[in-house]
C-alpha cells in the first residue's frame, strides 16, 4: 500500500490491493491505480468488498463501482455524519493530471457564460482598498464586497444563474432549496424576479434576520429540526411530491459557475493577484473562484478558509479523502455544511492551492475589525477569508492579495451580545 495511515491491506475481487482507513462509523477502501489513488467506502456492518461494490443507487444517483486500475470513482454520499449512506450513494471522479480536462464538471467557459447571464441582473459589487489594511498585512489588499450584493451575499449569483437556465415548464412548477439563510434568500429573490415559485427548507435555528428576509422575498418556508430527517431528504421528498426542481446551495454546476463570477470581476478590476482568500462552506464559491483565478491570474494561489470547528474541507483537501462534520458548532452559520460535494470536491482538489482554518474567536475579531475600519457590515461567514489573511495563514508580504467578503446578512443583535460577552 502507498498510504502509511491505512492498515489491514487485503486483495480485492479484481486483484487490486485495498486497505482500510477508519472514519465515522465506516471504513474507506483505497487502491493505487494507474490514474491515481481510488477510494470507496463501506458500512462497518458489512465488511465484504462485494458489499462495497454493490451499494444500490437511489433516485438521481449513480451506482458506485469498486476502485480498479482503470477507474478512480469516489463514493461521496454522506448521511447523518457518515461519509457514505449504504443505500443511496453518489459517485465522484477525482481528477488527475491525465483526466482532469475531460472529467471536471465546471470550466471557465461556464463561468464566462454565467457572467453574461448575470450582466445587468446582479450587482457588480465594488472592490475596495485600505491603507490601514495594507499596513496591517504588509501587502496590497483588495476586498471584493459581496456583502453589498443583491440579497446581501454572493449566493444570488449562483441562484439566478441556475433558475434562469431551467426549462419553461419547470419554472412554472417551481423550485425547492435547503439553506440556513443566504442561499434561501438568493433563491427566493431570484424566484421573485423570474416569477418562479420557491419553497425553502430551513433549520429552525436559522438566524431570524435571514428567515425574515427570505419570507419577505415571497418564498414559502418549511422549518425542520436539526438531528432529525436531513434537509436533503426533506427537499427531495418535497420535490417528488410537488414536481419541484431541487436547487442545491453549492453542489450544482450552474451554482458553481455563477459564484465564480465574483472572482472574475475582482481580478478584472484589481488586476493580477498573488493570493486570493475565499470563505469555504460547501465549496461553491471557493471552487468557482478558483476556476476563474486559474484562467485570469494563473500564478495566484487560491486559499480556502473555513471555521476550525467545521474543518471537513481542510481535512478532505489534505488527505484527498472526503470527510464530513455533522452540524459543526461555529458562529459561521453559512459554513455549517457537513462536507464538500460531488461537484465541488474534485474542483477544489484540482484548482485550490491550500485550505486553512480559523477559530471562531479569530473570525469574530476579523469581522469586528472590518466593521470598525472599513465601515462595512459583514457576517461571520463573510469574514472567513479576511480572518485567514489577518491570522497570517500564508506569507503574503509584499504581495497583491484578493479577499472575498462573501456576505453581510449579520444578526446585529446576536453579534452585539457576543461582543459584550
Amino acid at each position: 500500500m502507498r498510504d502509511a495511515n491505512c492498515f489491514s491491506p487485503r486483495q480485492g475481487p479484481s486483484g487490486e490491493w485495498w486497505s482500510v482507513r477508519p472514519t465515522t462509523g465506516h471504513r474507506i477502501f483505497d487502491s493505487a491505480g494507474a490514474t491515481g489513488v481510488n477510494y470507496l467506502t463501506a458500512d462497518d456492518r458489512d465488511e465484504s468488498l462485494a458489499a462495497c461494490a454493490m451499494v444500490r443507487g437511489g433516485p438521481g444517483h449513480r451506482r458506485a463501482r469498486p476502485a480498479s486500475a482503470r477507474g478512480d470513482w469516489h463514493v461521496a454520499r454522506h448521511e447523518d455524519g457518515c461519509l457514505i449512506d449504504h443505500h443511496r450513494c453518489q459517485a465522484v471522479q477525482i481528477p488527475t493530471q491525465e483526466n482532469a480536462a475531460q472529467t471536471l464538471p465546471v470550466t471557465y467557459d461556464d463561468v464566462a457564460s454565467a457572467a453574461r447571464m448575470l450582466a445587468g441582473r446582479c450587482h457588480r459589487t465594488p472592490v475596495i482598498t485600505s491603507h490601514t489594511m495594507d499596513e496591517r498585512c504588509g501587502a496590497r489588499v483588495f476586498f471584493k464586497c459581496e456583502n453589498l450584493q443583491r440579497a446581501g451575499a454572493f449566493k444570488f449569483r449562483g441562484a439566478y444563474n441556475a433558475l434562469m437556465r431551467l426549462p419553461a415548464e419547470q419554472k412554472r412548477r417551481g423550485v425547492v432549496a435547503y439553506s440556513s439563510g443566504n442561499h434561501a434568500q438568493a433563491v427566493a429573490l431570484a424566484g421573485q424576479l423570474l416569477r418562479i415559485p420557491a419553497l425553502i427548507v430551513m433549520p429552525r435555528d436559522a438566524p431570524p434576520v435571514k428567515a425574515e428576509a427570505t419570507r419577505g422575498y415571497g418564498a414559502e418556508i418549511l422549518f425542520y429540526e436539526r438531528g432529525g430527517e436531513s434537509r436533503e431528504a426533506i427537499a427531495e421528498r418535497l420535490a417528488e411530491e410537488r414536481g419541484l426542481a431541487v436547487i442545491p446551495s453549492f453542489d450544482h454546476p450552474h451554482i458553481v459557475a455563477g459564484q465564480g463570477t465574483a472572482a472574475k470581476e475582482l481580478i478584472e478590476e484589481a488586476g493580477p493577484l498573488d493570493f486570493l482568500f475565499v470563505p469555504c462552506g460547501g465549496g461553491g464559491l471557493l471552487s468557482g473562484s478558483a476556476i476563474a483565478t486559474r484562467r485570469l491570474a494563473p500564478d495566484a494561489k487560491v486559499i480556502g478558509v473555513e471555521p476550525a470547528a467545521g474543518d471537513d474541507a481542510t481535512r478532505s483537501f489534505h488527505t484527498r479523502v472526503l470527510h464530513a462534520v455533522k452540524d459543526p458548532d461555529t458562529i459561521a452559520d453559512g459554513a455549517r455544511t457537513s462536507s464538500l460535494g460531488r461537484i465541488t470536491f474534485p474542483l477544489v482538489l484540482q484548482y485550490v492551492n491550500d485550505m486553512v482554518t480559523v477559530t471562531d474567536q479569530e473570525l469574530l475579531s476579523a469581522m469586528f475589525y472590518i466593521w470598525e475600519r472599513l465601515k462595512l457590515v459583514v457576517e461571520p461567514t463573510g469574514a472567513l477569508g479576511a480572518a485567514g489573511l489577518f491570522e497570517r495563514k500564508a506569507d503574503v508580504r509584499g504581495a497583491r492579495v484578493g479577499v472575498i467578503l462573501s456576505g453581510g446578512n449579520a444578526d446585529l443583535r446576536q453579534l452585539a451580545r457576543i461582543e459584550r460577552q
